[in-house]
């Protein structure tokens, strides 16, 4: 079997499934999310087995201290898969529910009932736990999952697939297997041949790098739910608390560097510029960060900074735009709120983007202004997540503006279709 048959089999199946997902009850589907859970937990030493071979193999190939975090998973971090399970399950299902409801003039009654997708293609890289969330999250809203992760995770991402497929299979009789599918091999060409099978294929959702986004966006014929990057900004406004000011840059920038709602830039008014960069400055220069600053923040943080264990360099145009996943930091001096706002709506990614303010005149312009999925006033960027808003999980996050905006919970995960009931009625 060449790679366009292996491929074509396994969306067909992933649709046949679809249809039999879509006629459990919610009962059924929360039994085996149950299970699900507690299969990952009871086989974890065997999961994280698994996952130290991606690992030694990834830094054989010399991948990035953060990406390596971002591929480790520990008894917190599948533990996390687990509790994400259970809490998808304890979740209202979306399936089924009534959006709208009519009677038209002739009585004509419409309902609009939410409906699952049917097929959704996952593609990403390195954190494994994503199989579990996508897998958990598509399963509860009724579609069928095929999840293509990165090379450097495909024990960990096969592993945990065929520990939930194999607990939904004990718990019911007609848990469709096909449901939940890892794409078997890595070759490259997968991917485009995959989402061209727009017969059997519903929806793609990339994860991971601007590379990997926009590559993926440009050969998908399947609609594709994105955000190309998460360039992140807090802004410390002039009437800030400075202790809550610092404590939410840190906690944006070093929390987790790697991932997506971590802060790129830090904007600082420039009348609270003198005293509030050293102090955070000295903060992030023991935690490694390299700071890329614009010529006053610059001038301030080599002037303040001792000791320092990382490097303060003049930040180029291209870095206000770069997301690095990386301990490294664009700071830029600010000259009031709108002009930390034209700098974020110019170079942000409309990914998550926070104020730090006792002022509420400023507070209600940045929320208001700032044109991005996620935005706050006090609090950390690192928020942007499906845990963090309720959701259970998240299945990604979305920056487009039709459609989902924001973390894609089991809501986002259905579509739906309008039903008439009628009495005889004809169109005159």
């Amino acid at each position: 079997m060449n790679l366009t048959e292996q491929i074509t089999q396994l969306a067909k199946q992933a649709r046949a499934a679809s249809r039999e997902l879509a006629k459990l009850t919610a009962r059924e589907k929360n039994d085996c999310l149950l299970a699900m859970a507690d299969a990952l937990e009871k086989n974890s030493d065997a999961l994280k087995e698994a996952n130290t071979r991606d690992m030694d193999a990834a830094a054989e190939n010399g991948l990035s201290p953060a990406m390596l975090d971002r591929l480790k998973l520990d008894d917190k971090r599948v533990a996390a898969m687990a509790k994400g399970l259970r809490e998808v399950a304890a979740l209202p299902d979306p399936v089924g529910r009534i959006l709208d409801e009519r009677v038209r003039p002739n009585g004509l009654k419409l309902q609009k009932i939410s409906t699952p997708i049917g097929v959704v293609v996952i593609i990403y890289e390195s954190r494994p736990n994503v199989t579990a969330d996508a897998a958990g999250l598509c399963f509860k809203s009724g579609s069928a999952t095929i999840l293509r992760g990165g090379r450097e995770a495909m024990n960990s991402n096969q592993f945990i697939a065929k520990t939930m497929i194999e607990a939904g299979k004990k718990t019911l009789a007609k848990f469709p297997g096909h449901g939940i599918q890892v794409v078997p091999v890595t070759d490259r060409e997968a991917i485009p041949i995959l989402l061209s099978l727009t017969q059997y294929v519903d929806l793609c959702m990339p994860r991971g790098g601007e590379g990997l986004i926009r590559a993926v966006a440009e050969c998908s014929r399947v609609p594709v739910i994105k955000h190309y990057k998460g360039v992140c900004h807090v802004y410390v406004d002039a009437d800030a608390d400075l202790k809550m000011a610092e404590e939410i840059a840190l906690n944006a920038k070093v929390q987790r560097p790697a991932v997506c709602n971590a802060m790129e830039t830090l904007l600082v008014d420039k009348t609270i510029a003198a005293r509030f960069l050293p102090v955070v400055g000295q903060r992030l220069s023991e935690k490694r960060v390299e700071l890329r600053a614009d010529a006053d923040a610059e001038a301030i943080l080599k002037c303040s900074i001792h000791n320092t264990k990382s490097a303060i360099k003049r930040a180029t145009e291209q870095d206000w735009f770069t997301e690095y996943n990386d301990y490294i930091l664009n700071v830029r001096v600010v000259n009031g709120v709108q002009q930390a706002i034209d700098h974020i709506n110019h170079y942000g990614s409309a990914h998550s983007d926070s104020i730090v303010t006792k002022n509420e005149l400023h507070a209600r312009q940045f929320l208001n202004e700032v044109d991005s999925a996620t935005v706050y006033w006090n609090a950390s960027t690192r928020f942007t997540d499906g845990g963090e808003f309720g959701m259970g999980a998240e299945i990604g996050i979305s920056t487009d503006k039709i459609g989902a905006r924001g973390p894609m919970g089991l809501e986002e995960l259905t579509s739906y279709k309008w039903i008439g009931i009628g009495n005889g009625q004809v169109r005159t």
